[in-house]
């Protein structure tokens, strides 16, 4: 009788051996080939061959488990904006065996110590640019380091150590923070395994090839570019870092380089389409671009994709999870979609489920809950959240779709941001995609607003052409919409009042702060 089960125990060598780390697939790139353009900043004032980066890692990997005296599995903070010695920590982390805090400059100083005692750092690396609110932060005597002179010394002198392998898939790497709509931010520890996993979930799913470059002008503290940039080394491309959003240079880099995932956010795609017409004919090679499709007026997404000649990418992902569960759609080259229904990533299961976490049926609301090795190892030092969010075996995002009968999902809304109004939920989404299919529509946000009668009730603050009314807004609604769904109230606001999170998201909280008890514009005179 032959069985196809163990007879014994799986050996922790069999274990080992089935496992891969970003360290060891950056080590063999540079091997294979190290005179290949590996990484650079948009001016071109810093540029490093694979073979130049390995080097300088390597000592920078060395120094923080010998003289900075950190072990791995021990933390380190980055406080400093997008720069070419970022990058060299990240793989440095991931040759050590340390992890990267990767902290939001934009923070308060408050909130920067609270990123900071969460994770109790061995180290913190600063820039000079931000010394000041480390400084403000009062951080205690946790050891600096800023970017300069000893930075480069220590990247630079001696030879080339050969380390040894301490990391495994399961080994932390990068910590990144969530954008705390609900309180302070939380820890999500990114592993190896997640980073190689997010990295082949984007490559099979829009078929970029290896070699192709990725412009990291989004914050390094940000998914998008930590993830990208990681994916981008260890397939053989050229990084190139940009600091913040720079559209001039963004474009300088496009021009001239074969580009995978051009990442573009809400908010920045019409000025990004400005500075492309100022700039002249340009000739861009661009697998796929964009993201977060639901939250860009549909006219500037025909207009952008026109321009660049590639197709947008139509994603729904998070921190905790990567590009999965919903990213492997795209509006193509010209489209003015009629919907935005999301397609299921590669590498994940997908579930939708209730309040009790049982599973719905198609065309009900459920939240999205996801198996798949590109998710997140837990919430640093809160046992509480993880415990939470990854009941029952799977990671519950918080977010509702809907999954159709072709198996495709469309995003309702976060299921912690419902407007309850007379006993019906609405979910904000719902109505802002309608409204931003116009293209007089610049921005769309629905909030909540107290209401006597129904206990709130859908405010919708849009800023749009001078000639657009409110009864122009709410005519694009009304034999679309349940009435319950109508907003009692159209709030004109201008564009760039628009309270964003770094990712480009307005921040629904703050759009309340705004108005009064009438659902209108604090100062506003009474209608």
């Amino acid at each position: 009788m032959t069985t196809d089960t163990p007879s014994s125990p799986i050996l922790p060598e069999v274990t080992a051996a089935g496992g891969l780390t970003i360290d060891l697939l950056f080590a063999r790139q540079a091997r294979a080939t190290p005179q290949a353009p590996a990484l650079a900043d948009a001016g071109g004032e810093v540029a490093f061959t694979y073979g130049a980066l390995f080097a300088r890692v390597s000592r920078l990997a060395a120094w923080l488990t010998g003289p900075a005296g950190l072990r791995p599995g021990d933390r380190f903070a980055v406080l400093a904006e997008n720069r070419t010695e970022y990058v060299e920590l990240l793989l440095a982390a991931a040759m050590s065996g340390t992890i990267l805090a990767a902290i939001n400059w934009r923070l308060a100083p408050p909130e920067v110590a609270h990123c900071l005692r969460l994770v109790e750092p061995g180290l913190i690396v600063a820039s000079p640019r931000h010394a000041g609110l480390l400084d403000a932060a009062a951080v205690g005597d946790v050891p600096h380091l800023l970017f300069g002179p000893d930075f480069e010394a220590i990247a630079t002198t001696g030879p080339v150590p050969d380390l040894p392998a301490v990391t495994g898939p399961e080994s932390g790497l990068v910590i990144l923070y969530t954008s705390g709509t609900t309180g302070l931010p939380k820890g999500a520890l990114i592993s190896h395994r997640a980073e190689i996993a997010r990295t082949q979930v984007m490559a099979i799913d829009h078929a970029i090839p290896p070699g192709r470059g990725f412009v990291a002008w989004a914050p390094l503290f940000h998914m998008v570019s930590a993830d990208q940039v990681l994916g981008t080394l260890i397939r053989g491309g050229k990084v190139t870092v940009v600091d913040g959003y720079d559209p001039e240079a963004i474009i300088r880099v496009v021009a001239r380089e074969k580009i995978g995932w051009l990442v573009l956010m809400p908010g920045m795609i019409e000025d990004f389409l400005a500075h492309l017409a100022e700039a002249g004919p340009i000739e861009p090679d661009v697998m796929v671009m964009g993201c977060m499709a639901d939250l860009v007026p549909l006219a500037q997404i025909q207009a952008v994709t026109r321009a660049l000649n590639a197709p947008y990418l139509n994603s729904f992902g998070s921190t905790e999870t990567g590009a999965a569960p919903a990213s492997a759609a795209v509006i193509g080259v010209g489209e003015l979609p009629a919907g935005l229904s999301k397609r299921q990533s590669s590498g994940c299961a997908v579930r939708l489920v209730d309040w009790d976490d049982t599973e719905v049926p198609d065309g009900m609301p459920g939240e999205a809950t996801i198996r798949s090795p590109s998710l997140f190892s837990g919430y640093w030092n809160n046992p509480e959240a993880t415990a939470e969010d990854f009941r029952g075996g799977w990671f519950h995002m918080g977010d509702m779709f809907v999954r159709n009968p072709d198996g495709s999902l469309d995003f309702v809304d976060r299921r912690k941001y419902l407007i309850k109004s007379g006993g019906e939920n609405v979910y904000p989404a719902e109505i802002e995609r309608l409204i931003l299919a116009g293209a007089d529509i610049r921005e769309a946000v629905v909030v909540r607003a107290p209401d006597a009668r129904w206990g709130e009730v859908p405010v919708a603050v849009v800023a749009a052409a001078p000639h657009v009314t409110r009864e122009d807004v709410l005519g694009r609604l009304h034999g679309r919409l349940a009435r319950y769904k109508l907003p009692k109230a159209v709030v004109f606001l201008d564009y760039d009042a628009f309270p964003r999170s770094t990712t480009g998201k307005i921040k629904r909280h703050d759009v309340e702060t705004l108005l009064d008890s009438r659902g209108q514009l604090k100062g506003d005179p009474a209608p």
